[in-house]
């Protein structure tokens, strides 16, 4: 995909596709055709449509990586790659470990998270790198602990998943990175088979034990899904919005005076940016007329969620970074029945994040200028690589 100019803008692609107000056609590194979808209103029409198919292994999905389906054998299809009804009933089973009062039930543990964190940098050297001291360690640790493991072998999921979403690994890097991860749930769940804790995977054991419906498999391929959307993407979304906040000194003095708008901050920073740039991905399952265009059954199709984040007909000026702006319609969490099932969870840790370490440090600011910060463009990831500040 076509990388950014500006930082902080989506790529020009994006905006010459918004201006011509349909779908337009565009070849993956892969070297497959697909349509890409770019209005608001077409991009969450698309996701909300079961003529459209999350089925990853349907004939036409787009190839992102270069991968091509994966081989026999290996992981089971997550809910994320699943169309209703099995969609619906793999949602239903872990959908209520998501709700909001489940997350705030969460807040003091990861209230203490951050505050060990920031307390690091706070007494540790300067510059601090905000990425390694806090933007990644807060959610990794959070999601080690949701789902069980332990926070000494982060770092091995850490590397694998980068291995997975970056330029640089071949396909079948990319691929042995993916069954090294699973090999390594695939353990874990067995653990919490012998004896379930008090943790995500010893409760849904329990529960899906409980209701005959249990299958190994299918935890592992969940356990996988959650470990690499809980972490990455939080971090980058968390990083990226406290160099914003910081290049946009209005808007932190308004959180700062104001704590009740930091939820208001963080969705426009989630707006704003859109970490993972690319919604979803989708394959038409019968011929569908949407956006200007007749995309056949077969056919591959991209949401791109930048470029709807930054559709002028849903926010206007949405070049402006403005934790005021009703933000309502965007799409960096998804939307319809495969939206974000850890969103709310997302929010909290941004929001504890924020408002502690603003508080702590008054004084922060970037160690070097903005334009030296080492931002990462990556095929389907937009973060920071490092984060230096002082104070």
């Amino acid at each position: 995909m076509s990388r950014r100019g500006c930082p902080f803008a989506p790529p020009e692609e994006y905006t010459r596709y918004l201006a011509q107000d349909r779908a337009q056609q565009l070849e993956l590194g892969s070297g497959q055709r697909v349509w890409a979808l770019t209005r608001n209103a077409d991009v969450r029409a698309m996701l909300n449509d079961p003529r459209f198919s999350a089925d990853r292994e349907a004939p036409g999905y787009p190839d992102l990586f270069g991968i091509g389906p994966q081989p026999p054998g290996r992981l089971k299809p997550s809910m994320f790659s699943m169309d209703a009804p099995a969609h619906t009933v793999a949602r239903r089973y872990v959908q209520g470990e998501f709700t909001m009062r489940k997350i705030l039930e969460l807040e003091p543990r990861i209230q203490q998270i951050v505050d060990e964190h920031v307390e690091a940098v706070v007494t540790g050297p300067r510059p601090a790198d905000l990425v390694e001291a806090l933007a990644l360690p807060v959610p990794s640790l959070v999601i080690c602990e949701l789902l069980g493991v332990p926070y000494a072998e982060h770092e091995f999921f850490q590397q694998r998943s980068t291995t997975m979403t970056s330029r640089g690994p071949t396909p079948m890097e990319r691929l042995t990175a993916m069954n090294e991860l699973q090999d390594y749930l695939d353990g874990l769940v067995l653990a919490a088979e012998k004896d379930p804790g008090d943790d995500l995977l010893g409760r849904q054991v329990r529960k899906r034990r409980a209701e005959g419906a249990y299958d190994h498999d299918d935890l592992v391929s969940l356990a996988f899904l959650l470990l690499i959307a809980g972490h990455e993407t939080t971090a980058n979304a968390t990083s990226l919005g406290i160099v914003a906040l910081l290049e946009n000194p209005d808007q932190l003095a308004a959180i700062r005076a104001d704590p009740s708008l930091t939820p208001d901050a963080v969705e426009e920073v989630v707006r704003y940016f859109n970490v993972g740039d690319l919604v979803t991905t989708r394959v038409a399952a019968q011929d569908v007329e949407i956006a200007g265009v007749t995309i056949r059954a077969g056919e591959g199709v991209i949401g791109l969620g930048q470029a709807a984040n930054f559709d002028p007909d849903a926010f206007p000026d949405p070049g402006r970074l403005d934790i005021r702006r009703v933000t309502r319609g965007h799409v960096s969490f998804s939307y319809g029945p495969h939206q974000c099932l850890g969103a709310n969870l997302a929010r909290l840790e941004m929001r504890i994040v924020f408002d502690t370490l603003f508080a702590r440090l008054p004084g922060l600011r970037l160690a070097v200028p903005f334009d030296e910060l080492p931002f990462k463009y990556e095929s389907a990831v937009f973060g920071l690589h490092e984060l230096p500040v002082t104070w």
